[in-house]
């Protein structure tokens, strides 16, 4: 309590000070309204009256000052004073002088009828330049220091005159710490196109944008329209890219329902604002009857996936969470977070690795879970070429483990997380997958679980993706290196992703291969382009852009389905069933068991067993 009252208050002296300004003021507007009342003439001023006056004056200030504070005039802060001061301004001018027309009657003191108006007019103007006259003196402040340093300014214009636009730009007006300097606004309706918003013109419509980036020396372009469409903010940015400035933006509608618009909310315009599609949608009253009340593990739960898997899952009112991963940092983290926002959630946190057969089956044998998500796995096609071992005995045996504990402690549904890598795999990391997809396929056939593999494709902004290695290398001047011109990949946003994921597993019943719809694949070099421009440089000036040549393992283009399989249409149009291959179990589980016996003794031709197990995988030898 002390703490809050040391946070609120406001120093005495300068209390003191408005209390002896509100006095001055008092007895000014008293003064004053006889001069005006009287023709602007001392000597014309009844003696009367003034006597009057000098009776009541005593009262009148306690009076005034009394309701000056009940309405709470000497606990605002002026120089952030808005329109909710000035009311309170008014009605406690009014209050006061309502109270002095009572002491003149009651006292027998009457004064002429106009200098009451007069009376109350002239203290509400005096009230509000005392208060406002410091913000007023600020504002003017800050433009004189504007011209004066205009070489340090950064020139903005403003994409949006509604609300959002209205809250940057008066932000932008009364700090003192932002070097930003608004210079015009674009709004595409032509009605107030001509007209003024706090002082900056509105030049026109997104058909303005480039001759106004001239015409003002634009460096900085905001984005403030939170409620516009993806389609919308894709079609604007196209044109702002162009410019040659940096771009910002809000995050969202909710910044501006909650009053959280201001320039610190503004962020880094991101690639996933270019492809120019809605958010994929989900029915999370499907998700809530599957998840609500059951326990819930996911492991791998402190990556990229994961985390994003329990934040969705904390979300869906678990009976209890468990969060497993071998990394604890990533695990104390996404723990943090969820014990912040659901502080009443069951969590549980473990580190252990799903390699270890005994610490994975005390889990499942103290904690019953119901439901499995298995995001745990090596996943970097690079890294794992040049460690072979460690993707099989990860992503294989790690998975194989799970999936017993899973079958011998009657987990209703496991859920992996699959990828379109494992489809004619030219890399190790999707050959493992594709032995994964192949051991859940089996033990559905076998088991009381509902076995499943949701597979998709890259995860914008997720650990080891392309987007974050662009920011670093245009950070440090670039190069950008994309390996190929003509390489392109499918993306989808990681809560676009994991929302799928757990659709796909309400949808269940067992052996599916679920494959998520990610849209129209992208070209990464068009990728790479666009973030530069997005950055505020040009492509081939001030950022290059290298060609580095396909990796090990790495595919011009990937598949979400091989020749075999069909596709089966669910509910969700974003979520198809890749039909089962078949294949032969026993000799599969034959070979399985060699391999766990094989790959321990770290062998140099791990692959030549995983392509006798994947039939589809091609790789080139350390010869070829």
């Amino acid at each position: 309590m002390k703490k809050e009252k040391r946070l609120i208050s406001i120093p005495f002296s300068r209390i003191l000070a408005l209390i002896l300004m509100d006095i001055m003021s008092i007895i000014v507007a008293a003064f004053a309204a006889l001069y005006i009342r009287f023709e602007f003439s001392f000597s014309n001023i009844d003696r009367g009256y003034l006597d009057k006056l000098g009776y009541i004056i005593l009262p009148n200030i306690f009076l005034t000052l009394l309701f000056y504070a009940l309405w709470k005039l000497y606990k605002s802060v002026w120089r952030y004073a808005s329109a909710n001061e000035l009311i309170n301004i008014v009605f406690a001018t009014s209050c006061a002088s309502l109270a002095q027309l009572i002491l003149c009657i009651s006292t027998d003191n009457h004064m002429p009828r106009s200098y009451y108006v007069l009376y109350w007019f002239l203290l509400t103007v005096l009230t509000c330049g005392i208060r406002f006259g410091y913000r007023i003196l600020r504002i003017l402040n800050n433009k004189r220091t504007s011209f004066g340093e205009k070489k340090t300014r950064i020139n903005v214009m403003v994409i949006g005159a509604g609300a959002a636009g209205n809250m940057i730009l008066k932000e932008i007006e009364s700090s003192q710490y932002l070097s930003l300097q608004a210079k015009c606004i674009i709004d595409d309706q032509s009605g107030c196109h001509g007209k003024l918003l706090r002082g900056v013109p509105i030049v026109g419509g997104r058909d303005r944008i480039a001759d106004a980036v001239t015409q003002y020396g634009i460096d900085e372009i905001i984005l403030a329209i939170p409620s516009a469409s993806m389609q919308t903010r894709k079609e604007i940015l196209d044109i702002c890219k162009e410019t040659g400035c940096k771009l910002r933006t809000l995050p969202g509608m909710y910044q501006l329902i909650n009053g959280d618009v201001s320039v610190a909310k503004l962020k880094e315009v991101d690639i996933e604002d270019l492809l120019g599609r809605e958010p994929i949608q989900i029915n999370t009253g499907e998700v809530m009857s599957y998840v609500s009340g059951k326990v819930v593990m996911v492991t791998g739960g402190g990556g990229s996936i994961g985390s994003e898997l329990c934040r969705q899952i904390a979300a869906h009112n678990p009976r209890q969470l468990l969060i497993l991963d071998i990394y604890e940092n990533n695990a104390y983290d996404i723990q943090q977070e969820l014990a912040r926002r659901y502080p009443k959630m069951d969590m549980v946190v473990l580190i252990a690795s799903v390699r270890n057969t005994n610490r994975i089956n005390q889990i499942f044998e103290r904690y019953r879970p119901d439901i499995v998500y298995h995001a745990a796995a090596h996943k970097h096609v690079p890294l794992m070429e040049t460690s072979p071992n460690e993707a099989v005995k990860n992503n294989v045996l790690g998975t194989w483990k799970i999936v017993q504990a899973a079958d011998q402690w009657k987990v209703k549904r496991f859920v992996m997380i699959s990828t379109d890598k494992a489809v004619n795999p030219t890399n190790i990391m999707g050959a493992t997958k594709r032995v994964c997809e192949m051991i859940i396929q089996t033990y559905n056939n076998h088991s009381q679980t509902e076995f499943v593999a949701v597979r998709f494709g890259n995860v914008l902004g997720s650990n080891g993706s392309v987007i974050p290695l662009f920011r670093r290398q245009i950070a440090e001047g670039g190069p950008v290196t994309v390996t190929d011109p003509e390489i392109i990949r499918y993306f989808m946003t990681i809560p676009e992703a994991v929302s799928l994921v757990l659709q796909a597993g309400a949808y269940a019943k067992g052996g599916e291969i679920f494959v998520l719809d990610m849209g129209q694949p992208v070209k990464i070099v068009d990728l790479a382009m666009n973030l530069i421009k997005l950055s505020g440089y040009k492509v081939g000036e001030d950022i290059d852009i290298q060609f580095t040549g396909l990796r090990p393992g790495e595919k011009m283009y990937e598949e979400r389905l091989m020749a075999e399989e069909g596709m089966q249409e669910t509910a969700n149009k974003m979520i198809s069933i890749g039909k089962p291959i078949q294949f032969d179990e026993e000799r599969f589980m034959k070979q399985l068991e060699e391999l766990r016996d094989y790959v321990v003794q770290e062998p140099d031709d791990i692959r030549e067993h995983i392509k006798q197990m994947v039939d589809t995988y091609s790789y080139r030898s350390e010869s070829t």
